[in-house]
Parts: structure tokens; sequence; C-alpha cells
């Protein structure tokens, strides 16, 4: 099970001031175990990695292996949590490169998380000679960006197989019972996966939602299910050893003295959208009622040569949570040379995870020097264990985390203001009133 250690906090906060939190963070834990704070109804999540539906489990499998016999190219279209995770974990595992390398597994490209007409016209361009599937995820089948993605890349799929084998290679995760894509799915005759009602976007990664793409790029799901059930088990624990208290205790206790920006930092560059990920988890989860601490992620070693002067030396109010790996996913060895020109070959027969390691430690103690409290969430190997690990660990601190701010972890009315405007200026029904008083703001 992976572990956090706080060690890197100790010059920034006393011991009375975790003590203080310390009670906060029981009491939040204690609320979100017994299930009876605000946002209850969608806790589904707490108990997913033992609960899950097995029969749907089993359909996504055998979806899974019908669009790799018959494509080439799986198109996502799903925006925020329906995209994010799935991309987060396909990275992760499979490698940033997955689309570019060659495989048996089809290439997996998201599309219906922007509105951008140079983005979708180069997704057209990548399927243009390529056999293709589609799994649209929307709960509701309205949301602007992936309802016009799906619109337009339904009538490509329809134009080119014709409307009976179109459906048959469009998949549908979906509200169980209603909304216009599961009217949609059920009046064309697309297999549908669900949505739970007790689940939010942010904290579906393990349902169909994050489950089907993944198995499609050849993802060990049910090595990732069984990494979260440990992570589940682990962190249901009343007690201060709980990695989730542990992680989220420091971070708020940082808070109050201040820190109100967490950077999450990682040294391998397929962990990327796990960062991308965890922006939304915590951004959406935690940022009402003028509270929270503002999520940011940034790749070392890399962005030390472009944010690391701030980091070093830039307004005191960060920290730094820093997510490492005690083993990589393979190692290069540097060689010796001849003629130390480039006078590395002080480095010559050690592993590029035994250097990278250093430079993490290096840079911990660089910035904790120059005033940056560090966590650091010590994991295993980057496979689909630790990645069911991770991401249950990540959502479980998180709820504990927003209920020891005050808030409501499990909404999101903010999400809601720039779509009204949105519509209202495009020039939706129902919405002339508030059309006329933006434009003349505008």
């Amino acid at each position: 099970m992976l572990s956090v250690s706080l060690d890197g906090i100790k010059p920034f906060v006393s011991e009375s001031d975790m003590n203080e939190v310390y009670y906060d963070i029981e009491k939040a834990h204690k609320t979100l175990a017994e299930q009876n704070g605000a946002g209850n109804e969608f806790l589904g999540w707490i108990d997913l990695p033992r609960d899950y539906d097995k029969d749907e489990l089993a359909r996504i499998k055998s979806a899974a292996v019908r669009i790799q016999k018959d494509s080439q190219v799986l198109l996502v279209i799903g925006i925020g949590g329906s995209y994010l995770g799935a991309r987060a974990a396909i990275e992760f595992i499979k490698s940033p490169f997955y689309n570019q390398k060659k495989k048996a597994t089809p290439d997996v490209l998201f599309v219906g998380n922007n509105l951008s007409p140079a983005y979708i016209s180069d997704i057209l361009e990548l399927i243009k000679d390529r056999d293709f599937s589609i799994n649209v995820i929307s709960k509701s089948g309205t949301t602007t960006e992936p309802a016009i993605a799906f619109r337009l890349f339904k009538n490509e799929i329809e134009k080119r197989y014709g409307v009976s084998e179109a459906a048959r290679r469009i998949y549908a995760t979906t509200d169980r019972s209603r909304g216009v894509l599961k009217q949609v799915a059920e009046a064309q005759g697309y297999e549908t996966f669900v949505v739970p009602d007790d689940i939010g976007g942010r904290f579906s990664v393990l349902t169909a939602v994050g489950l089907l793409p993944c198995a499609v790029a050849g993802l060990d799901i049910d090595a990732t299910l069984e990494g979260a059930r440990e992570a589940m088990e682990a962190c249901a624990a009343m007690s201060g050893t709980n990695p989730a208290r542990v992680y989220a205790m420091g971070r708020n206790a940082l808070y109050r003295k201040g820190y109100n920006v967490e950077v999450l930092a990682y040294y391998e560059p397929n962990f990327r959208f796990m960062g991308e990920w965890w922006k939304q988890l915590y951004g959406e989860s935690e940022g009402k009622e003028r509270k929270g601490i503002f999520p940011a992620s940034i790749e070392l070693t890399a962005d030390l040569h472009s944010m690391g002067q701030y980091l070093q030396d830039g307004e005191r109010k960060l920290l730094e949570t820093v997510v490492t790996f005690d083993r990589p996913i393979k190692d290069i060895i540097i060689p010796a040379q001849e003629n130390d020109g480039d006078g590395l070959n002080f480095l010559a027969g050690q592993g590029l995870h035994s250097i990278n390691a250093q430079a993490f430690k290096g840079t911990m103690l660089a910035h904790i020097d120059g005033g940056v409290p560090n966590i650091e969430i010590a994991c295993g190997a980057p496979n689909e264990h630790t990645l069911g690990q991770l991401i249950y660990f990540f959502e479980l601190a998180c709820g504990i985390s927003g209920y020891t701010l005050g808030v409501n972890p499990f909404d999101q009315p903010g999400v809601e203001e720039y779509k009204i405007n949105m519509f209202a200026l495009l020039g939706k029904k129902g919405y002339e009133e508030k059309r006329e008083e933006l434009l003349k703001r505008l």
C-alpha cells in the first residue's frame, strides 16, 4: 500500500497545529464513513471496489474485445470526469506515446472535451482511413462539448458504415434509465453501460466511464479494481496512520497557515494526466464558498528549468505534494565513455531511475530550505494495482479534506454559471432576457 510522509512539513507547522486539525479530520472521516454529511447521495464510490457490478464488468470486457477486433481506433467522447480518468490511466500504465506505438490494441483518441474546430478537424483526419468505434460518455447527453462532438462523429460513422453497422460500433456510457443519450441509445440499439446515479463524474473512473476505454487499451482492469479494494480497506481505518487521513491532515494544517496553492509534482511524464485528473478532483470538490486550496501540477525535472525559479524563490504560499515510485516501468543504465568529455562518467553504471530519485531528494531539500513544505506520497511500481490504489486514496482523501474545509465536496454549483452565459450568447431558446443583458455588457 502507498504511504504518506509529512516529514517535509515539520518546519512549517507545529505539533499543536497538527493536533488541532487532527480532530477535524477525525470528525470529517466519520461523517464520510457514516454517509450523513452534505452530498451523501453521491457516495457510491466509497464501497465500489468491493461492490461493483460484476455482470457489467464482464460486459465491459466483452465489449473491449469486440472493439479490439474490429477497430483500429476508439474515439472516447466526453469531458471532465468522463475522459480525464481514462486518459490518465492509459498514459500512466501504457505511456504518453501509447497511440504512436506499434501494438495489438487500438489507438484511443479523446474528443468532446473542447470546442476547438482545429482539434476536431485533426481527429477527423486521423481516423480518415481507419476503422473506428465510439464510446460516448455523458449522463445526460446534453453537455455542450460532448453533444456537439457526438453529433459530428455519429454523422461520420453512419456515413462510413451505414446506420445499422454504425450502431454496432457505438457504445454509450450514460444514465441507467433516463436522459437524452439513454433515449437515443435505446432507439438506435447501442450497447449501453451505466454512470451510477450515486457517483459524480470526477469520482467515476472506476466505473464503466473509465474501465471500458482502459480495457480497450489493454489495461488489466481487474488488477486496478483489486488495488482500489486494498486502498479502500487500508483507508477505512479510523486511525492517525490511515494514509488518506495523513494526507488530508497535512494539506489542511498547511492551508490554515496560509499555504493555499498545492502543487502536485511528479518525476515521470506518464503521470501528467493523473495530475490533470487530480486537479479536477480537488478543484471541483473543494473550491466553494471562497474556500479551498488551488490545485496545480508540475512535471519534474522538466519544470525545474521553467517554474523552478518561482518554486524556489517566489511567493511563499505554495505547498508541494510529490508522488514517487520505488521501481520504474523500465530502466536505462548510463554507459561509461573513454573520453569523459561531458563529465558524466561519475554516473556510469547507474540507472536513470536512481538518478531521478536523487533529483527528487535534492529538489525536495532545496524547496524546503526555500520555504515550500513538502508532502511525499510513496508508491510501489507504476502498474495497474498501484493505479487503483492511487485513485481510491486520492478520492477518499478529497472527501475527508472537503468536509474538513466545511464544504460539500460532491457538488459543483459554480460550474453552471458559465453554461448559462454561453447558452444565452449562442441564442438558446429560453435565454433571451439573459442574452440581452450579456450583449449590453459586451
